[in-house]
């Protein structure tokens, strides 16, 4: 067994093997990178989503306001809106519709500190739809608010009761001319 002088274990030196690293070779060779230049026009670089479809119009800032998830589609139908309620359903989410009559999206008005936003909390219709189970459910209560605020935009969220969360939130409905 060797032992350790006790020079060696005060200093708390290492053995010359674990602290030997490999010497500098220098510079690979320029032979391994490529020495041709692509054309200006070529597009074959350009990122991909994979299909046919190499760019991507942007969404164009100006006049076109983003609200909430799925704001940049067209408005929904009803049988659209019926759909993202029955995948609301089907996750268990509690239904609850809520609606803004000034503004409609997030803005700043009250103070410029970052991360503030006024707008974020609108005013519920009435209670969350717990025990819901059907869409048409929620698409009544839906034209029930219309009708009584016709000038308003409408969103349906689905609250995880067992995780204490909102899961989904999408404008449901818009006051003409938005």
């Amino acid at each position: 067994m060797a032992s350790l002088s006790p020079s060696t274990m005060a200093t708390g030196a290492i053995p010359t093997q674990a602290t030997m690293v490999a010497s500098f070779s220098g510079l690979r060779s320029t032979a391994t990178f490529p020495a041709t230049k692509q054309a200006k026009n070529d597009f074959s670089t350009l990122p991909s989503n994979g299909g046919r479809v190499q760019c991507m119009k942007v969404w164009p800032p100006l006049g076109l306001k983003k609200y909430e998830t799925l704001s940049y589609l067209p408005d929904l139908t009803e049988a659209q809106l019926a759909k993202e309620v029955d995948y609301l359903l089907r996750n268990k989410w509690v239904p609850c519709l809520e609606f803004e009559l000034e503004h409609g999206f997030v803005y700043r008005e009250n103070a410029r500190s970052p991360g503030y936003y006024d707008g974020r909390y609108w005013t519920m219709w009435k209670l969350p739809m717990f025990g819901c189970t059907d869409s048409a459910q929620v698409l009544k209560e839906l034209n029930e608010c219309k009708k009584e605020y016709p000038n308003a935009w409408i969103r349906i969220i689905g609250f995880d009761n067992v995780r204490q969360v909102q899961c989904i939130s999408f404008i449901a409905s818009k006051p003409d001319g938005y």
